[in-house]
């Protein structure tokens, strides 16, 4: 079996930076173990599978560890290889997910993601977290992740989380967001998954499912421009729509390959 293969860094226009993902086209879906194996092999934070379905299309996404709820930046992925590689003659897609219906709409040069809204309420700190990060947050939140909220942006660029310490909490699939108001944005983060492969995440779309109704009540803004400060960067066009929020960014493809399997 032949099965085409693309990369494509999501959440910015230049190469080598946003966030890689792999989507992996396929006719039906493959045993759930062997999607796994694929994910560990591509090693990247996400890898996504996707089936045409009659009028939309099924979505899974797979870390090199587990399946995942909801990924951001590999829904992005996939539906730019859907308009800008396999030329589908529409404005929009639809996927059906695990997360249930997600819908992207192709705007000039961005994707605007449609999603759950997942507004993070007042939360206790695992100490395992609060040892790893070193710095005590103003606020916790949480919804599928923690919510860590500090004063400012030169405060998030300056942690330094010692992995081995967050190890020692299990969050599948949930992780450790770490945000504050922005310089030339309105909010910035970084998302830290202990027991990953990929201990910081380059840029997670998902994670805005709560940052975006947090920052939109905080700021008093349906919306936002965002930023992930991580080393490769990611920027997010945000807007809160009641119990949805949108989501949108710019991607690039890297490369288009073919994988071999025998099954």
């Amino acid at each position: 079996m032949r099965l085409e293969v693309f990369q494509v860094d999501a959440f910015t226009n230049e190469l080598f930076s946003g966030n890689p993902a792999a989507v992996c086209i396929l006719n039906e879906w493959l045993p759930e173990n062997l999607m796994l194996k694929m994910a560990a092999e591509h090693n990247l934070a996400e890898t996504a599978f996707v089936v045409p379905g009659e009028d939309d299309y099924l979505l899974k996404w797979f870390t090199p560890e587990i399946e995942m709820d909801l990924c951001g930046h590999a829904t992005l992925a996939t539906a730019h290889v859907l308009f800008q590689e396999i030329g589908i003659d529409a404005q929009r897609v639809v996927f059906v997910t695990n997360s249930g219906k997600l819908q992207v709409e192709r705007r000039n040069d961005r994707y605007i993601m449609d999603f759950p809204s997942r507004p993070p309420k007042p939360s206790d700190l695992p100490v395992e977290i609060l040892e790893s990060i070193g710095m005590q947050p103003r606020d916790v939140m949480k919804h599928r992740d923690y919510v860590l909220i500090y004063d400012n942006e030169e405060l998030i660029r300056s942690l330094q989380p010692e992995a081995s310490k967050m190890n020692r909490i299990n969050l599948d699939p949930g992780g450790v967001i770490v945000t504050a108001p922005g310089y030339e944005v309105d909010f910035v983060s970084r998302f830290f998954t202990p027991q990953a492969s990929i201990f910081e995440d380059p840029v997670t779309g998902s994670a805005h499912c709560s940052l975006i109704p947090y920052w939109s009540g905080v700021l008093k803004k349906n919306k936002m421009i965002a930023r992930q400060l991580s080393q490769r960067g990611g920027t997010l066009y945000c807007e809160q729509m009641d119990d949805r929020v949108r989501i949108g960014g710019q991607a690039v493809t890297y490369s288009r390959s073919q994988i071999f399997l025998e099954v």
